[in-house]
């Protein structure tokens, strides 16, 4: 397995932390919630914008 190949996977995995860590917060709701749901969501979306780069660049040199 490849770099490019094990920095995906390491991207997925961040990427669905991400997104199940929103989703627990917000399924809690209270403060926290309040005050890092913005947050969470634009790590998800910068997480899963850098592994659609490298899933692009590994098509692009394989």
């Amino acid at each position: 397995m490849s770099m490019i190949h094990v920095l995906i996977v390491l991207g997925l995995l961040a990427t669905v932390g991400a997104l199940i860590a929103g989703e627990v917060s917000m399924a809690h709701g209270g403060r926290f919630d309040e005050e890092h749901a913005d947050e969470l969501m634009w790590l998800r979306v910068g997480l899963q914008g850098l592994t659609v780069m490298l899933i692009i660049l590994a098509i692009l040199f394989w």
